[in-house]
């Protein structure tokens, strides 16, 4: 059947009914979605869900949380027929449940819809936008409000250790958000983040990436563009002026403006960066003046200017410096960010998330910061639509540059796409070493392990980074190395 076959979904369905008993998730193994599932079953709703793949650690998460979930797409995953299903991004128009769902005229939301609608209409939704950042500031954003006694609810794109969860319902007043400014569902194109109604929003960085759904960086600008405009007039935006798009976008901004940044011009900077006993430290500067000593457990400059963020939205909802100085040093972390997987012969192993250039680079740099004098190994996989095309390729040859040796695993090809326009692994570990460096890339996991253990000593510290499973490569060399 072709695209233009196919039955669509019926518009006035597209709503949240007044008293669903049966709730059932399309794509539920995304984090997101993962979260959403989670979050309904709390408000009392009986969740079932579908999925081509789920693995750890959100497939353990689904079966302790008792989300019934439904290996592959089919029909007869909507029978019995649910009163509401809710469509994760990942589903496409010619998905077998979704033309089930168009046969069956069964009411239906996106993910955003349903968080809107459910969790955020009572609440001051406080949102974290940007390309990169996000779920650090939102845990960092989350796990302090709880602190201080002010119980919020939040749904995050990574598990807060603080709560060992990426959701939380809360009874406070306030609803912290992860801001995707990914599209919506194959019925909305829009970004999530446009759902989301925010009081307070933080913008941290606007760059190109998600090149399977923005054709050029003018469409991803056009994007936070309309985050701005849909500020209300009594709100805050609170904005890395170091980003000379984002100082260009609030120029249009409906609301208060609060800057933050590297520049001590702004309202909120920083000065005297260190590490020391595990923590970054900082003094902080506010309005120009030196306004107090901070310290955090997340190592790197990117992470200082993400408790920056946080800190300015705190003082914004009337927060002293004194808590918020006791609560950013409790802070504990959040997985898959900086996070040691473990320590095993003198070498650490960590796990990020890091992919995109920027973010590869600000994570190596506070790496070799925090651990001076030891080899750095990164272990790097590229898996997203944009780090798999050619668009990074020669951008990647620079961002390395304080790692002692670099991997790459040679990706997946992208289906539908060019060969001349894949990314190379081969040709970044040339130019790195054309740099330089000590490069190499492999087929797949099992050659990387292979090569690790043959070239790790004690005091290697090894960053894998991946947004994916990396087919559990951190634990593997952990195991490995506990047996060499």
């Amino acid at each position: 059947m072709s695209p233009g076959c196919l039955p669509l979904l019926d518009p006035s369905l597209n709503f949240f009914p007044v008293d669903p008993h049966h709730i059932h998730l399309m794509g539920v193994g995304g984090t997101g979605m993962a979260a959403m599932a989670g979050l309904l079953k709390k408000a009392g709703y009986t969740i079932s869900g579908s999925d081509s793949q789920v693995y750890p650690p959100m497939s353990d998460y689904l079966a302790a949380s008792g989300v019934q979930v439904q290996e592959g797409y089919r029909a007869d995953n909507l029978h019995p027929r649910p009163d509401l299903v809710v469509v994760g991004n990942v589903i496409r128009r010619e998905n077998p449940e979704a033309l089930e769902l168009a046969r069956q005229a069964i009411p239906y939301v996106s993910f955003p819809q349903a968080l809107a609608e459910k969790f955020l209409a009572n609440k001051t939704a406080l949102v974290v936008a940007g390309t990169h950042g996000k779920t650090t500031t939102s845990s960092i954003l989350a796990t302090m409000l709880a602190g201080a006694g002010l119980d919020p609810g939040f749904m995050i794109g990574g598990i807060v250790k603080a709560f060992q969860a990426n959701f939380h319902l809360g009874e406070g007043a306030y609803f912290v958000v992860e801001g995707d400014e990914y599209d919506t569902a194959f019925f909305d194109k829009g970004p999530k983040f446009l759902h989301y109604q925010p009081q307070i929003a933080i913008l941290t960085s606007v760059e190109f990436d998600h090149a399977d759904i923005y054709a050029d960086f003018a469409a991803v600008r056009a994007s936070f563009a309309r985050l701005v405009a849909i500020m209300p007039t009594d709100g805050v935006l609170v904005a890395c002026f170091d980003d000379p798009v984002i100082r260009d976008l609030c120029q249009s901004a409906p609301c208060k403006v609060v800057s933050y940044g590297l520049d001590p011009a702004w309202d909120w900077s920083f000065q005297d960066m260190a590490h020391s006993g595990g923590f970054t430290t900082f003094t902080l500067r506010r309005q120009g003046r030196v306004a107090g000593d901070f310290k955090s457990i997340m190592p790197g400059r990117h992470n200082v200017l993400n408790s920056l963020a946080v800190l300015a939205v705190l003082a914004e909802i009337g927060m002293t410096q004194e808590v918020m100085a006791a609560q950013l040093a409790a802070f504990q972390g959040v997985c898959r960010r900086q996070e040691v997987r473990g320590v095993v012969a003198g070498v650490t192993v960590i796990d990020d998330f890091a992919h995109h250039p920027t973010a590869v680079q600000e994570t190596l740099a506070a790496l070799r910061g925090a651990y001076p004098g030891q080899r750095l190994v990164a272990v790097f996989e590229p898996r997203t639509n944009s780090s798999r095309r050619t668009i990074f390729q020669e951008r990647y040859a620079q961002v390395f540059a304080d790692a002692h040796e670099v991997v790459i695993k040679e990706p997946e090809p992208l289906m539908g796409v060019a060969p001349e326009d894949h990314f190379s692994a081969a040709r970044l570990a040339a130019d790195l070493r054309a740099r330089g460096q000590q490069a190499a890339c492999f087929q797949d996991a099992d050659l990387i392990l292979a090569h690790l253990l043959a070239t790790l000593h004690s005091g290697d510290v090894v960053a894998v980074l991946s947004n994916g499973g990396f087919d559990n490569i951190h634990q593997r060399l952990l195991a490995a190395l506990a047996l060499r």
